[in-house]
């Protein structure tokens, strides 16, 4: 005989009993009966086929199926919390979930703090995350993948999305101690950088193709992730530009070293908050967009080309 299908306030039911230690108390947690609770537990036992409480005891305790039930119970019940609490937030208005891509370089510190504070303002809704080099980012919000994006320069698109400034990263060329261009002494010439495998941060989007940032060396490695940048650096595998702040712990620490140009204005990459022009956020991505805007910057944005970068 197959088992009945328990309401879900028979499993509330039960949760009460387990967790304040008998019937009576159940009963005035929730504001019944004591009758109607000990009847409602049997017959749950009954549709179970299951004996859920030991009651030779002065109060009951729970048997080993009724232990196994119990954490059936809790999680159901909180499945039906979480869809009762989704349901209110989007009869209120709030998303079902918001994408968000963000361009590779901009700081994890800056979006993990953005990200808990939203998680804790919006339970209900989902959040995609997207982490991607900067035509990657862009192309995810003009397809509509994403409602939100953190990236780079957005040259020839700058009329299909909004944007403001936020960031402008500082991007400096290091190389490991263990490279040639460590032991020469600065400031270094162009031709210097050109002899040396130079490790490039590239894309994988197609709205960058054929366009360079930073590139000066005649060979050069292109590499879609900036982990495996930054590990072959390490290595001493060739020379690249890097966001200062990703590598000021081994510049500290020796494991790599800034080389100094003889002619080059530091190189600033700008990070900007975009959305579709046609698509403002909601609710929730406004909150988000808020977030992760703190402390923007003032300055206006310079429309430059969308480049590949170093």
């Amino acid at each position: 005989m197959m088992p009945g299908t328990p309401t879900l306030d028979q499993l509330r039911v039960l949760v009460a009993v387990a967790e304040t230690g008998n019937f009576s108390a159940a009963a005035r947690r929730l504001n019944r009966a004591q009758s109607v609770v000990s009847y409602t537990i049997a017959n749950l036992e009954q549709q179970l086929g299951l004996e859920l409480f030991a009651r030779g005891k002065r109060t009951p305790e729970l048997t080993e199926a009724g232990r196994a039930m119990l954490g059936d119970a809790r999680r159901i019940g909180r499945t039906m919390d979480d869809l009762r609490a989704r349901a209110a937030g989007l009869t209120a208005g709030l998303e079902a979930e918001v994408g968000l891509a963000v361009e590779v370089m901009f700081p994890i510190d800056r979006l993990v703090t953005a990200l808990q504070a939203f998680a804790a303002q919006f339970p209900t809704v989902a959040l995609r995350l997207r982490v991607e080099a900067m035509g990657a980012v862009l192309q995810l919000v003009l397809e509509g993948n994403c409602v939100l994006g953190i990236a780079g320069p957005i040259g020839l698109y700058s009329d299909r999305v909004e944007r403001q400034l936020i960031l402008n990263v500082e991007l400096i060329p290091v190389v490991a101690p263990c490279h040639p261009l460590a032991s020469l002494s600065p400031p270094l010439p162009a031709a210097a950088f050109q002899e040396h495998t130079q490790l490039v941060l590239t894309d994988r989007s197609n709205l960058t193709e054929g366009r360079d940032f930073g590139v000066v060396s005649l060979r050069t490695w292109r590499l879609g992730d900036m982990s495996a940048k930054h590990e072959l650096l390490i290595a001493g595998l060739g020379w690249g530009n890097m966001p200062e702040h990703m590598v000021r712990e081994d510049l500290r620490s020796g494991r790599l070293v800034r080389l100094r140009p003889m002619e080059a204005p530091a190189q600033r990459f700008p990070l900007m908050l975009i959305h579709r022009a046609e698509a403002p956020p909601r609710t929730a991505a406004q909150w988000l967009a808020g977030k992760l805007a703190e402390g923007a910057l003032p300055e206006p944005i310079s429309l430059i080309a969308t480049p590949r970068r170093a």
